[in-house]
């Protein structure tokens, strides 16, 4: 029997199966405790392209722009693990935090890193955790062909105009 390591494993090391990790979130048995419970599940959604769950675990504002052809776009990419490298309040009894991550993929046969500092927020009745979006972190985009125009589609998968994104950085 092959064991289904989690893909948000916290340490190369991290054993951990999916079951007894992102899994629950992703069945939606059980909300993530924190903001970085929930930033490492939606990486793992993201390796299980599992859209509904990163649909649904966006902020009311973020839903409203939600482009579920982009996230399935981006989903569909070889992800090769996320490294947390802070995380700011979002503990259990806060209301608000942040997490910056490095998310790790491979795009038509490149390695590359996805850098974010994600904003989360608590809401509702139930005090759930939701991702609210991102705050810049300006690095020089990664352009594997043709650039990108100042108006095209940011192709790091965000959504974003390409001048209101990766390319605000160039």
């Amino acid at each position: 029997m092959t064991q289904d390591i989690c893909p948000c494993r916290v340490r190369e090391d991290d054993k951990r199966e999916f079951a007894a990790c992102c899994g629950p979130y992703l069945a939606r048995a059980a909300a993530p405790p924190t903001a970085e419970a929930l930033m490492r599940s939606r990486y793992s959604a993201f390796v299980k392209a599992d859209i509904d769950y990163l649909e649904e675990t966006l902020s009311e504002d973020q839903r409203a722009t939600f482009d579920r052809e982009s996230t399935e776009n981006w989903a569909k990419s070889e992800w090769q693990g996320i490294d947390i490298q802070e995380t700011e309040e979002g503990l259990e009894g806060d209301e608000a935090g942040t997490v910056t991550f490095t998310a790790h993929f491979i795009h038509k046969g490149k390695p590359l890193p996805h850098k974010e500092k994600s904003r989360f927020v608590r809401e509702g009745d139930d005090r759930r955790w939701y991702f609210a979006g991102e705050i810049s972190i300006k690095n020089a985009p990664v352009v594997l062909g043709k650039q990108p125009g100042r108006n095209d589609p940011c192709p790091c998968g965000s959504g974003k105009k390409f001048k209101k994104c990766c390319g605000a950085a160039a």
